[in-house]
């Protein structure tokens, strides 16, 4: 299924798809920012191998990713990887790296 908008990922797809055997041991707090037309800002709360997605911001998220909307939409359908999106500028984050590599794991980024 090709979703057409970051919420219809967030809210239909992300939580289907997560792999709770794939987040075994990892607890942060993301923080999505989204430009553009269908943009908005998302908190994915990864902990206890659970996941928990909502709009809004957090105060202090152990990663921020900030894209905009289409460039999302892409990589959510596969047709932009994380690592092409990070390489031409289209992806920018701010804290681990390591962490952004796991939830790379989990289908996130």
């Amino acid at each position: 299924m090709e979703v057409k908008t970051p919420r219809e990922f967030f809210e239909k797809v992300m939580p289907e798809k997560f792999d709770s055997n794939k987040a075994v041991g990892i607890d942060c707090v993301v923080q999505m920012n989204l430009s553009g037309e269908n943009g908005c800002n998302w908190i994915i709360i990864i902990k206890n191998q659970k996941i928990e997605i909502k709009e809004g911001t957090h105060e202090s998220p152990t990663l921020t990713i900030k894209m905009k909307d289409i460039d999302y939409v892409s990589m959510a359908n596969g047709k932009l990887s994380g690592e092409r999106a990070f390489m031409t500028g289209k992806l920018k984050f701010k804290g681990s790296l390591a962490m952004a590599l796991k939830l790379k794991g989990l289908g996130i980024l």
